[in-house]
């Protein structure tokens, strides 16, 4: 997967660089530079023969919530003869997830140009049940650049700190890294067009997914001929076309030689870059984009084909056993979603999908005019489409853990499915019996690695030969059917013995890399489908443009291959530095990219080139002066010396190698070009040491506008003075009008512009070659208003004028007014302007947060009160610099919100089955008690004289019951939920040997240990007497929770010490059972009522951190 920076804070994968840019990745073990060219070199020169060299590293890291660094890195290992480490952000890469990579340890050591090929797979492992270890896999051409590849949003660390989850088991956290080399010859010397004759697709960052995808529906001829056949014309934009967009990609799969890129068809779809860093559900993009084409296409001579390849018909029945009833429902369908958990193969999985129920019972059916009925219920298929999609069900919600999970057991496919088997048990009667459904498969989609992310590609037979191919991104290749099908069915794999003689067990291990889509095309419509698709087919427009794109690309091509026998001679004019100062350049005199540039072979003689120039000019070889231009210590660039005689006689690369200290490839020259009468060129003035070459500017302060008026040669003895005339007369001004002069010294890091003494000659002012002088007139007391009265203040403003975008917090996705501002505001300063701009009377109500340059999202935390000295601190990124601010109105100044700590408390209602959400602002200093206090004046209470407490809730356990006394400051409620509610009388009375034990509701996984407890619900305490039974115990417990006698014979009570349950008989007494008194540690005691969880999941749940799932898929043009 390739890409720039980390994006965003969404739980999807995302490959990447950990790309922070402020501290590089620093080796942990630095090898002799020396020893690391040899491992690279024998490296190289050496590749492994047959299977590339793999290891398997385990990275145990205690302490792990101790870990106070961003970056933590493992210890070094080695993998075919290369030394690797894990990296890892604790607290995650700025986003809410734990980052992980993989990183070449000694990157800073080794020689120039290097670089190695990994395939490699990342895992957190759950250490109280394997098979829920989160594990991603990638592969990455390492590099100097990109020394480091992975994944930004490994897991939440929402569920990686939580306890129960299994990730963190006494603070310690495991890590496992495979890690495999290939030779970096056959990666990056591999031509899959000469291999294969198919092209790959290149990743713009997670977008595999689609590629996979594209890839299929571009191998269905079929589709590709109607989509050549869609409506466009030469004045569509690829990007505002998905109907062009697709064209275009697809004419370069059957026509380029080397991969092509989907940007142009991403931005088609709406899509920023933000969108190409999602990782999506191809099912879910495979729907929308047929959707899409589908409405593109109506109206059109192609309206109606997604139907006819795509689209199915089945019918929902329901008939009664005792009455003569029936009903049906006819319903479409584009692709079929297949059961994989408890299905061995495909046909167990259709065997399903028909399966009969019957309703009685409770569950009897309403049949129109024969009241309930005993009913069998099912579906049954009318006609299957020629070209079946089928969705494998690999991903499932888990109810019992309350998270996504990826179902990796083994299901089979055929190569050849027969949907009429066992007498057509899959299709209705009416189904059409002279159509034939034997399907035969066209195409594997596989997914591999976790339900967080993964890696997904293809394998597909274009022409259903026996041929496969593998389209992983960029890279097609040759693979036999077992590659294609058994490979891909998923469940467990044997590692071989690596002791044959000892009678080990063999070791398995869940094969990450498995199917879920399958395309199979029907045997009677193949050769229909499979048809021939050449440019015949292609729009003239659409063919012109692609056909003058990959000329351009080869010309290009050309052009960079024969670029070390050309240089490039930049010659600026005066008329380029007329064109240019005062509308996009202010300092200096020109931007040498858009000067006229010549592309001269180096062996060419610097006269020749001068004819070229006079061709080009219209100025006589004899009559041009050339100068060459210098960078100077202030980082200016000014015209330095004229060329001198011997140098024209000298080859153009010479003269270049000569002129050019930095070695640029380029050579810059200024053209002094003298004119007389109408303009002709004449001969330029004599040049001695005695005389320099100064070039003006005009500055209209009244308008605010500078200007290049033209340059003088002058002699160093003499005084301005002496050239006010010519000034005068060169701005067009009369001959005796006063004006001031300033010398334009630099700009960097800040402008320096300093007035010029007009009697002072210019030998002591130190004005030489190149130097600009800028003029103006006087401003009259009346004119003193303007805003920028001269010259430096003018260039200081335009130095630190910047255009801001700002944005509102809550849509931070949309600009919604811009104001030029200056780097140099103080905070003040912005938000003065900014309430203006709002028409706000108090500017302290305005918070700022600024943009963070990668995820294109406003940073995590606002800017503090005057927490910046200027608008430049606010708008930098490491070492970027944005141009966007959010800002959001507050209902009370930010001075006085930082010194107040805002809570989210969770109020449960002593009588009513209902929670409240208040958000609590007090003082920092302000105390738990002070929290209660505010909470009721807005709460409802059971009686005026009742007490509040104030909990710690997470996951469904209390972890602590503050007091009243504990300041609020260091209280967190983003992970955490803070419950209040009323303390119960019989709490209040607590005797000396009673005991308040903590009650949790909790469920079993099926199938798991013991130790994999669920817990759900709202806890509580109660106080438990001596000698009281479980008996009279949950008689106590059904009253409180209003638990219907039916629902409440099923639940089953347990003790639990250490997480383990030991289940009670209603005789137990339940006090021998909690000894100690006043344990408040949620993990040590409690008492568990076990039963299924029907509550439905309350709002507030929200910050109890469950898995977010993935965004859906949206096309938006």
């Amino acid at each position: 997967m390739v890409t720039p920076t980390p994006l965003d804070q969404e739980d999807e994968e995302m490959l990447v660089p950990h790309s922070d840019v402020v501290e590089g990745p620093q080796p942990m073990e630095v090898a002799q530079p020396e020893a690391a060219a040899a491992a690279a070199a024998a490296a190289v020169e050496n590749p492994p023969v047959e299977e590339p060299p793999t290891m398997k590293y385990t990275w145990t890291i205690p302490g792990f919530t101790r870990l106070n660094t961003r970056k933590h890195y493992s210890d070094v290992f080695v993998v075919g003869g290369y030394k690797w480490r894990v990296l890892i952000f604790p607290k995650g890469n700025n986003v809410d997830n734990l980052s992980m990579y993989l990183d070449v340890a000694d990157a800073a050591n080794l020689p120039y140009g290097w670089s190695r090929f990994s395939q490699f797979g990342l895992a957190i492992v759950n250490q109280i049940n394997s098979s829920y270890s989160i594990r991603k896999e990638s592969q990455h051409q390492f590099n100097s650049r990109e020394s480091d590849w992975g994944f930004t949003s490994f897991m939440p660390l929402s569920e990686l700190y939580d306890p129960t989850r299994g990730y963190l088991v006494n603070d310690t956290v495991v890590i496992e890294a495979e890690v495999a080399v290939r030779k970096v010859l056959d990666y990056w010397s591999y031509d899959s067009k000469k291999e294969t004759g198919f092209v790959g697709l290149k990743n713009q960052g997670a977008t595999c997914y689609m590629n996979s995808l594209l890839q299929t529906l571009y191998h269905i001829p079929y589709f590709r001929k109607a989509v050549y056949h869609m409506p466009t014309t030469e004045n569509d934009a690829p990007t505002a076309s998905i109907p062009l967009a697709l064209q275009s990609l697809f004419y370069k799969l059957q026509y380029n030689d080397t991969s092509v890129a989907t940007k142009e068809l991403t931005k088609s779809f709406g899509w920023d870059t933000y969108d190409s860093f999602m990782q999506h559900d191809v099912q879910e993009l495979n729907r929308v984009l047929c959707e899409k084409l589908e409405d593109k296409m109506k109206g059109t001579v192609v309206e109606g084909t997604i139907q006819k390849l795509f689209e199915g018909h089945h019918m929902n029945y329901i008939e009664c056993i005792n009455v003569d009833y029936k009903s049906t429902r006819k319903e479409s369908f584009y692709d079929l979603q297949l059961d994989v958990k408890g299905c061995k193969d495909v046909y167990e999985s259709f065997d399903k999908y028909v399966e009969v129920e019957r309703l009685e019972g409770d569950n009897k059916y309403h049949a129109e005019g024969h009241d309930l009925q005993d009913a069998k219920k099912g579906v049954l298929f009318i006609e299957f489409p020629p070209v079946l999609q089928l969705q494998l069900k690999r991903f499932e919600y888990d109810f019992m853990r309350d998270t996504m999970v990826k179902i990796n057991d083994r299901y089979e496919f055929p190569l050849e499915l027969d949907l009429d088997r066992d007498n057509r048990k899959y299709l209705s009667p009416d189904a059409d019996k002279s159509v034939r459904n034997l399907y035969t498969l066209h195409s594997v989609l596989v997914h591999s690695g976790g339900v967080h992310g993964g890696h997904y590609y293809a394998f597909i037979r274009p022409t259903l030969s026996d041929q496969w191919y593998k389209f992983d991104d960029e890279r097609v290749t040759k693979e036999d059917v077992k590659r294609a099908l058994e490979e891909q069915y998923g469940g467990e794999e044997e590692l071989p013995q690596n002791n044959p003689g000892f009678n080990n067990p063999p070791f398995k291990f869940t094969k990450y890399s498995n199917a879920y889509m399958l395309v199979y095309i029907r045997e009677s419509d193949k050769d229909k489908i499979i048809c021939n698709v050449d440019e015949k087919d292609i729009a003239e427009h659409l063919r012109v443009r692609l056909k003058k794109e990959q000329e351009e690309k080869e010309d290009k091509k050309k052009y960079k291959a024969q670029a070390h026998l050309f240089t490039t001679i930049k010659v600026a004019r005066d008329e380029d530095i007329t064109e240019q100062i005062g509308k996009n350049k202010y300092f200096d005199l020109v931007d040498h990219e858009k000067v006229k540039s010549f592309r001269i072979q180096k062996q060419t003689p610097f006269q020749l080139f001068k004819e070229e120039v006079a061709k080009e000019f219209g100025v006589p070889v004899e009559l041009q002066r050339f100068w060459i231009w210098a960078k100077r210590q202030n980082y200016t660039y000014r015209p330095n010396r004229p060329l001198l005689p011997h140098e024209e006689l000298q080859t153009v690369e010479l003269l270049r190698e000569a002129c050019n200290k930095t070695n640029n490839a380029e050579l810059k020259l200024f053209l002094e070009i003298e004119r007389g009468p109408e303009e002709r060129p004449i001969p330029p003035p004599d040049k001695s040491s005695a005389d320099i070459l100064l070039f003006f500017k005009l500055y209209d302060p009244e308008n605010a506008i500078l200007r290049y008026v033209g340059r003088l040669m002058v002699k160093k003895s003499s005084k301005p003075m002496d050239i006010v005339g010519q000034l005068n007369q060169m701005a067009g001004f009369a001959p005796d009008e006063e004006i001031e002069l300033f010398e334009e010294i630099k700009f960097e890091p800040c402008v320096m512009c300093e007035h010029l003494d007009k009697k002072t000659s210019f030998r002591l002012s130190q004005i030489e070659d190149g130097d600009i002088i800028c003029f103006q007139k006087p401003l009259s007391i009346q004119e003193n208003e303007c805003p920028y009265p001269d010259v430096p203040s003018f260039l200081a403003y335009v130095q630190n004028r910047e255009v801001v975008r700002f944005r509102s917090l809550e849509k931070p996705k949309e600009d919604e007014f811009t104001m030029e501002l200056s780097k140099l505001h103080t905070y003040d300063d912005v938000v003065q302007r900014l309430a203006e701009k709002l028409g706000l009377d108090d500017p302290s109500k305005i918070r700022l947060t600024s943009h963070n340059c990668y995820s294109q999202q406003p940073k995590p935390q606002p800017i503090k009160y005057r927490g910046v000295d200027h608008l430049s601190d606010m708008l930098a990124h490491y070492n970027q610099t944005s141009d966007i601010l959010y800002y959001e109105v507050l209902d009370i100044p930010l001075p006085e919100l930082q010194g107040l700590k805002t809570l989210k408390v969770a109020f449960h209602h002593a009588t009513k089955d209902e929670v409240v959400i208040h958000n609590i602002r007090l003082p920092k200093q302000s105390t738990v008690g002070d929290v209660i206090n505010e909470l009721k004046t807005k709460v409802e209470l059971s009686h005026p004289d009742a007490e509040l407490r104030l909990l710690e809730v997470f996951f469904h356990k209390i972890y602590k019951i503050f007091s009243s006394t504990e300041r609020i400051e260091n209280i967190n409620d983003q992970y955490w939920t803070l419950r209040a509610e009323e303390i119960p009388e019989e709490e209040k009375n607590i005797g000396p040997s009673d005991r308040l034990v903590h009650v949790y509701h909790f469920t079993k996984e099926a199938g798991q240990n013991q130790a994999q407890v669920q817990n759900f619900g709202e806890p509580f305490f109660l106080v438990i007497h001596e000698g009281e039974t479980l008996e009279e115990i949950k008689s106590r417990i059904q009253k409180k929770l209003h638990v219907p006698d039916e629902d409440f014979a099923k639940w089953k009570f347990a003790s639990f010490s250490m997480g383990r349950p030991d289940y009670l008989q209603d005789t137990e007494v339940v006090y021998d059972r909690f000894q100690r008194k006043d344990v408040y540690g949620a993990w040590e005691q409690y008492l568990g009522l076990e039963h299924v969880d029907n509550a439905p999941k309350r709002a507030y749940a929200a910050n109890q951190n469950r898995h977010a799932y993935e965004k859906p898929v949206r096309i938006y043009n």
